[in-house]
């Protein structure tokens, strides 16, 4: 893989060899830098992004596996490769075995080959980026992950409270519902009977007991009809004097729904006269 975003850093103390290298990368798309000794290199690696390091390995101060293993802690990233000749290939693969090097070009070293073998190398450096990349993705998606089920699980948990805070709310309104001396009468839009406490079961209307289910109408004159229909129409308090039911005279109070109830139906309360 050739690409001018790849830069390469060659390390050697002879002069010649640097030269030869630089003619042999001449035509590639390689940003090529050079060093004299390992301390320099380390100072170019300091101030470049470099994909890339080529050491030679007899060099003085400093030979090349003890600069590519400094390279390895400071950079860990770069590929690392080392030039030597033959009489130190088992100093060099004891380097490969430890992972500070990632491999060795022998001297004299063919071009064509060479060439081969730095793009391999970049190739690797490239696929090891990648992986990296995608391992940071998915540890930044698992992080994500892991947020979005406790903020779920927050919600869960609100909800439920709020859920278990309505039923109660629900369950106190139906016993104070119950609990309330006046018969009490819900109402939908319809006309139709959809609530009852305990006082309206008691009450008898031509002999019959009131039912949920029933229409309003069923129970009622239509005085008392034309009163449910008004409340509804006006969205207004309406009241029906002395209207007796189970020979026990009533005033009754037609009150519409409010707010998001608004329009769905009236509670109709029934409060006998002797108790005004």
């Amino acid at each position: 893989m050739r690409d001018k975003h790849h830069t390469i850093l060659c390390v050697d103390d002879e002069g010649n060899i640097l030269s030869a290298l630089k003619r042999s990368l001449r035509k590639e798309k390689y940003k090529l830098l050079l060093a004299s000794n390992g301390i320099d290199g380390l100072k170019v690696l300091s101030e470049n992004e470099v994909q890339l390091v080529m050491s030679d390995q007899r060099m003085p101060g400093m030979d090349g596996t003890e600069f590519l293993s400094k390279v390895k802690e400071r950079f860990p990233d770069a590929i690392r490769i080392i030039m030597t000749g033959y009489t130190d290939v088992d100093s060099i693969t004891e380097a490969i075995n430890q992972g500070n090097i990632y491999k060795f070009f022998l001297k004299p070293w063919n071009d064509q080959n060479l060439k081969l073998e730095i793009e391999k190398a970049l190739e690797q450096y490239d696929l090891i980026q990648t992986n990296k990349r995608l391992h940071e993705t998915v540890m930044e998606q698992n992080t994500k992950l892991r947020e979005i089920n406790e903020n779920l699980e927050n919600l869960v948990q609100e909800r439920t409270m709020h859920l278990e805070v309505q039923n109660r709310a629900l369950e106190l309104s139906h016993a104070i519902l119950e609990s309330m001396p006046l018969p009490i009468i819900g109402v939908s839009a319809e006309g139709m009977i959809v609530l009852i406490n305990r006082e309206v079961q008691s009450l008898l209307s031509d002999g019959k007991r009131i039912e949920l289910g029933k229409r309003l109408s069923g129970y009622f004159s239509d005085d008392v009809e034309a009163k449910f229909r008004q409340a509804m129409e006006t969205n207004q308090v309406q009241s029906l004097k002395n209207y007796r039911l189970s020979d026990t005279a009533y005033h009754l109070n037609f009150v519409p729904l409010s707010d998001r109830y608004t329009g769905q139906g009236i509670i109709l309360s029934l409060t006998p006269v002797s108790k005004v």
